[in-house]
């Protein structure tokens, strides 16, 4: 069990999300239990595309690095989200509303923010869809991704850092590509190194702190969800725990001439995964990867309401899916014992999910079906 204190956190919740136009949902209204909500259906009926509308409505974008333009429903112009969100004693209404090739607005509560970084962290939220083992598998960007989406929920100077990070990298490597491989200014090179440097160090010694604090928690969610048979770790890797970045910089300078952009910074950090003595990449078996991916994002679970004093929104899409049935009793049993806050699980398996909900009956289980993105509430006695 996680040796933590969570008796101060405040409950969160999605009270009701309306969509409209939003991928494959034309109009949809739907109310949520506070605690526990399933989620039924085939593949491809809109199960995924009502999370990634939750966690859009959240984070202020697709979960899955999709552009705008391709969230709208087929044939429309537009789309609109509007969540109704309890926090403790305070409710909220944030409504998104995008129409592509213009600027997009997040509003709430009438308020419409000037800067979309203004909104990350206030609802906070954590996802996990079969696609995560990405994390594993894909290049370093998908675990850095997973480091920066964990801290900017929780600290307004990461993102901001992170931003002018990638700002000025983006501005660098455009002038290197203007060059073409020959070296034309070193002043101005220099500037663009000079601006990296300040939200470069900031960036690494969190991300450096927070890998440290991370290990306890992920370590005691994947002994939960395997049964205490396997051993995980993690490793924060950047070429900063050895080297300040300006040296970085003007070491590399002629190779990043040549290459015609900046091939050291904060931008190329990972995380490296081991199963006990080997590296989880190559050995891992599919049901091994899964249960890595869940530890990963339980623990980030437990980190983000730790330190936000606040129980994220917890979104599992198609989680039991090459778990076996073991696995998926250890799974259950960790998420709805533990102080968990409102959890949205999609299944293909409704004989499955009924079980799960009605197993929990004291969590205020609600089920839905959801066909060609409508979405019914069923009675889960007759489900």
């Amino acid at each position: 069990m996680l040796i933590f204190e969570t008796k101060d956190s405040k409950a969160l919740q999605l009270q009701q999300i309306q969509l409209i136009h939003f991928k494959n949902y034309s109009g949809q209204t739907i109310t949520f239990s506070p605690r526990l909500n399933g989620l039924v259906g085939q593949n491809g009926m809109g199960k995924t595309n009502l999370l990634d509308a939750i966690y859009y409505l959240c984070m202020g974008k697709s979960y899955f690095s999709v552009r705008d333009q391709f969230l709208v429903e087929h044939g429309e112009s537009f789309f609109r989200l509007v969540g109704q969100f309890e926090l403790a004693d305070r409710k909220d209404k944030l409504v998104v509303k995008v129409v592509p090739k213009q600027r997009k607005e997040l509003e709430i509560n009438g308020r419409v923010y000037d800067k979309l970084a203004d909104h990350v962290g206030r609802f906070p939220v954590v996802i996990v869809v079969p696609d995560d083992t990405q994390l594993i598998r894909e290049g370093s960007e998908e675990r850095r991704r997973f480091i920066d989406n964990t801290l900017s929920q929780l600290d307004a100077d990461y993102l901001r850092s992170l931003l002018q990070y990638n700002k000025v990298l983006k501005q660098r490597n455009a002038l290197l590509k203007q060059w073409g491989g020959r070296l034309l200014s070193e002043d101005l090179l220099q500037v663009y190194d000079e601006q990296m440097l300040e939200p470069a160090k900031y960036i690494h010694a969190r991300r450096a702190a927070f890998i440290e604090e991370f290990q306890l928690p992920f370590q005691s969610a994947h002994q939960a969800i395997c049964g205490g048979a396997e051993q995980a770790s993690l490793r924060y890797r950047s070429a900063l725990n050895e080297t300040p970045l300006l040296e970085l910089l003007q070491s590399r300078r002629d190779k990043d001439v040549v290459l015609e952009r900046t091939s050291q910074g904060i931008h190329r950090d990972d995380l490296v995964f081991h199963l006990g003595d080997h590296p989880l990449k190559r050995l891992g078996s599919q049901g091994q990867l899964k249960s890595f991916i869940l530890a990963l994002k339980l623990a980030q679970y437990r980190f983000l309401m730790v330190e936000r004093k606040v129980p994220p929104i917890l979104l599992l899409d198609d989680i039991f899916d090459k778990l076996d049935p073991q696995r998926v009793q250890q799974l259950v049993e960790y998420i709805l014992k533990e102080d968990f806050g409102q959890v949205f699980i999609s299944d293909t398996d409704q004989d499955r999910i009924s079980k799960v909900l009605r197993d929990n009956a004291s969590s205020q289980p609600r089920l839905y079906t959801v066909v060609d993105g409508t979405v019914e509430e069923q009675n889960l006695v007759s489900a």
